[in-house]
């Protein structure tokens, strides 16, 4: 089967949903699917290239948008090429955004179904070109039920064509327990932007240290917000206890993970981290706050705690709870585990995919 992935964004940017499409080409690949990416050009370089031996043609799509209307003439009718030439069985829209302008625009280039898939926050001002492109989809995947919640509210007509597959990872090896709960250490990782609440993180972190002078926070990833957030460890003269070890490899955050006692998740809003599943399977219990789907992945005080976006002082609470007692941090992290394995499997996951491109591709 011809695929046209169609990424809100993709390799070399790296992010949960970037890394999620990494690893799930190649498994449908192996399926017998042959993959053609078309994403936004975000680099300066090529615009034609490939990812693991899958092709990828990088359009310079964000700044087209802001162009003279020539320049969106020529993206267009790059685009509506691209479409006749692979002539895709099926379209698989990986996240949205204005970018689907050009896929809008060039529909009459094929007639392949179309499926969406709702990832993260989609900003208010894109809500006319979202609500056309879910309108015109022939199947709509959420990947969490509150992301596809916001566009059943956005586009009712979905709702008899639309489902829920949550995102998946690969088991990693067995975890063995933290290290030491007398010198225990909180992990952070994902971008470090305001939508992920780490400035709330790092607050209560400071109160924290107060009720556990030994505990640690790491940090790990980056983004528009680190500066000033090493300026608040800084500022709240708690450095010292915060470590900011920048970007982690993907193949890195299991041993990460491993050297963890707890993963703090202070988001203010998310759809479905990666990094929630990546520590429960590493059997870690994540406190987290009630936002997106995050109540999804994390049951309260059975697979780790949950608290409200934007509070500190019961982010803090959580973490304190489990620090000081590490029976109940160890059972959560092992309840954590069995559920992962049993919902957010990967071969759920690429197995859920490869069913309904079958469907839709061949009904």
């Amino acid at each position: 089967m011809r695929v046209l992935f169609w990424s809100l964004t993709f390799w070399p940017a790296i992010g949960g949903m970037e890394v999620l499409a990494a690893r799930l080409l190649p498994s449908l690949r192996k399926r017998g699917h042959e993959v053609l990416v078309i994403a936004p050009k975000i680099y300066d370089g090529a615009e034609e290239g490939a990812y693991r031996g899958i092709p990828v043609r990088w359009i310079p799509f964000q700044n087209t948008l802001s162009s003279h209307i020539e320049h969106v003439m020529a993206v267009r009718r790059k685009v509506a090429g691209l479409k006749r030439e692979f002539a895709p069985d099926l379209i698989h829209i990986n996240g949205v955004g204005a970018t689907d302008f050009f896929h809008l625009t060039t529909r009459h280039a094929s007639d392949a179904p179309v499926l969406v898939t709702l990832h993260g926050e989609w900003l208010p001002k894109t809500d006319t070109v979202v609500a056309q492109t879910l309108r015109h989809a022939d199947w709509v995947v959420g990947c969490s039920a509150a992301i596809l919640n916001r566009g059943r509210h956005l586009a009712p007509e979905i709702e008899p064509r639309c489902s829920v597959i949550y995102n998946g990872v690969e088991l990693p090896p067995v975890a063995a327990p933290p290290k030491s709960y007398k010198h225990p250490r909180v992990l952070y990782l994902g971008r470090l932007a305001s939508e992920k609440g780490v400035d709330v993180g790092l607050a209560a972190f400071r109160s924290v240290v107060e009720h556990v002078p030994s505990a640690r926070l790491t940090v790990a990833g980056d983004g528009p917000d680190r500066q000033s957030l090493e300026a608040q460890a800084v500022r709240e003269g708690f450095a010292h206890a915060v470590d900011f070890v920048g970007w982690v490899l993907p193949e890195e955050v299991p041993s990460l993970i491993e050297e963890h006692s707890i993963v703090m998740m202070p988001s203010r809003q998310d759809s479905f981290p990666l990094v929630a599943i990546e520590a429960a399977l590493m059997a870690r219990p994540v406190v987290a706050t009630r936002v997106g789907g995050l109540p999804e992945l994390v049951l309260h005080d059975q697979t780790g705690l949950l608290c409200e976006a934007g509070d500190p002082q019961a982010l803090a609470g959580a973490v304190v709870q489990l620090l000081i007692d590490s029976s109940r941090a160890a059972a959560l992290g092992r309840s954590a585990q069995r559920r992962a394995r049993e919902v957010f499997g990967w071969q759920r996951h690429v197995d859920s995919y490869d069913a309904l491109y079958r469907q839709l591709a061949c009904p």
